[in-house]
């Protein structure tokens, strides 16, 4: 297992993470104070209208959107037999009702948040399920003798006590003590939030998840964090003491950084950032991944590049593909890049090549916390995976589109809008009698009429019979242009 570093930068208005594996950043997460994520929140929501025909209702919880809850994210009533088909979401729910909910995805876009009223309340080791009676064991705790020792254990401890569990990784090695107390932490808190969801009305925050640093204690550190590092002595005292009371044993690795070089520049994080932001990105062998994420999915183009190094070109292109496999994986991570992606790897005739590269493209994506799906390579040479999305990805959080160009990533030449000019002239020449035409565009189009398309505006002018004037704004951005009536 890699070697890991965690890095944590505070300040009041926002949280930045960087995980470090090798001297090498794999993650990056963001948390905004006016900006913080939703999952993981409780609210009392009223239910505003009831969509048969899509087996869903919206549901306010008190923000800007209606959220959206699907019927199998409801509890059936009475906790029918698993596998059961639930009876219809009108059956169930009815508009005007109040519901205990828990945002399971933030909007992104223009979607609202998506609920579950199957709450889930997570602790140090474990999952509490209030609605549930199932004793699940995470799948990356094994071998099955010992999930089914510490299924019995969890048996005996939660006896006949309503609610269910599910057990973390970091449950493995828990002794039966350690366990009680989380079982007693997590049916506290359910019991306070019933508590508040009997006493507020709708549109009520019952129980907010933890904060970004918190959860870093709590999900991302594990046996291979070598230390946790935060700039913040304030907040380290905070997270100590949050720390030494739920999850000790990250807790230890807490370190407050006193380095006077911002904690981000230790590893390069700032620069990874920008690359992270930018459509290309060089792979060490010279080849070049471009990204392109658009509202429907994300594309990612493999190309060689200058990567010349290989005694032939089939042997290139496998060992570009081969390093892309890698570098896609970690872009996905770093970028947060969600739902579905489509990787045109460079073309390779040999069977034998695709699946290798398949089965690496495979192993570094095993290493993503985000549930991911794979397909093989299609007829057209292309593989589809599915990536979870439950958060803006890096891009949407951390930039706009641009104002000029409003997100195409291209805007018109000078000449094509010189010719937009002379379209609208004549257009306005037969509705309106001035005395002149005043242009009054940017200086690349003002150059472009007095070098290169002087002849076409001096015949315009001719054919109208109109002179036409021209002036520089600079503040314009290049498609922009006014036409004055003199």
């Amino acid at each position: 297992m890699a070697s890991q570093d965690i890095l944590i930068n505070w300040a009041p208005q926002e949280t930045r993470v960087a995980v470090v594996e090798n001297g090498a950043v794999q993650e990056l997460h963001i948390e905004r104070a006016l900006e913080r994520g939703l999952v993981g929140n409780v609210y009392l929501g009223k239910v505003a209208r009831v969509l048969p025909g899509m087996q869903s209702a919206f549901v306010d919880i008190g923000l800007d959107r209606a959220a959206f809850l699907h019927v199998a994210d409801l509890n059936p009533a009475g906790n029918g037999p698993r596998g059961e088909t639930p009876p219809p979401i009108e059956r169930q729910i009815f508009e005007g009702q109040t519901l205990t909910v828990q945002v399971i995805k933030d909007p992104i876009g223009t979607k609202g948040a998506r609920l579950s009223a199957q709450v889930s309340i997570a602790g140090r080791m474990l999952v509490f399920l209030p609605h549930d009676k199932h004793i699940g064991i995470s799948q990356k705790i094994g071998p099955a003798e010992a999930r089914e020792q510490l299924r019995a254990r969890m048996q005996a401890l939660v006896g006949e006590q309503p609610g269910g569990f599910i057990l973390r990784t970091n449950a493995e090695e828990a002794t039966d003590a350690e366990l009680a107390d989380d079982i007693a932490y997590l049916r506290k808190t359910w019991g306070l939030i019933r508590e508040r969801a009997q006493q507020q009305p709708p549109g009520t925050l019952l129980h907010q998840d933890l904060s970004l640093a918190e959860r870093v204690l709590r999900d991302l550190a594990n046996d291979a964090t070598h230390a946790i590092r935060i700039d913040s002595g304030l907040q380290y005292d905070k997270l100590k003491a949050f720390g030494e009371t739920y999850m000790p044993r990250s807790a230890a690795k807490l370190e407050l950084y006193r380095g006077e070089r911002p904690i981000f520049d230790l590893f390069g994080i700032e620069d990874e950032i920008v690359r992270a932001l930018a459509r290309k990105v060089e792979l060490k062998s010279g080849g070049t991944l471009v990204i392109d994420q658009t509202e429907a999915m994300t594309t990612i183009d493999v190309n060689t590049g200058g990567f010349v190094g290989a005694r032939n070109f089939e042997d290139t292109v496998f060992k570009t593909n081969l390093e892309a496999a890698g570098a896609i994986a970690r872009q996905l991570r770093l970028r947060n890049l969600g739902g579905m992606v489509i990787v045109d790897f460079i073309d390779m005739a040999r069977e034998e090549h695709q699946q290798a590269v398949l089965a690496e493209f495979r192993k570094q994506l095993a290493r993503d916390r985000t549930r991911t799906t794979v397909s093989g390579f299609s007829a057209l040479g292309l593989v589809e995976l599915t990536r979870k999305r439950t958060r803006e990805s890096l891009a949407h959080m951390l930039c706009e589109p641009c104002p000029t160009c409003q997100g195409r990533g291209q805007v018109k030449t000078a000449r094509s809008v010189c010719y937009d000019i002379l379209r609208e002239i004549l257009r306005e020449a037969r509705q309106f009698d001035p005395k002149e035409f005043r242009i009054v565009a940017t200086a690349a189009v003002v150059e472009m009429f007095l070098d290169e398309e002087s002849v076409h505006l001096a015949g315009l002018s001719e054919f109208i019979g109109k002179p036409i004037s021209l002036a520089t704004e600079p503040s314009m951005n290049p498609e922009q242009y006014d036409i004055v009536l003199l």
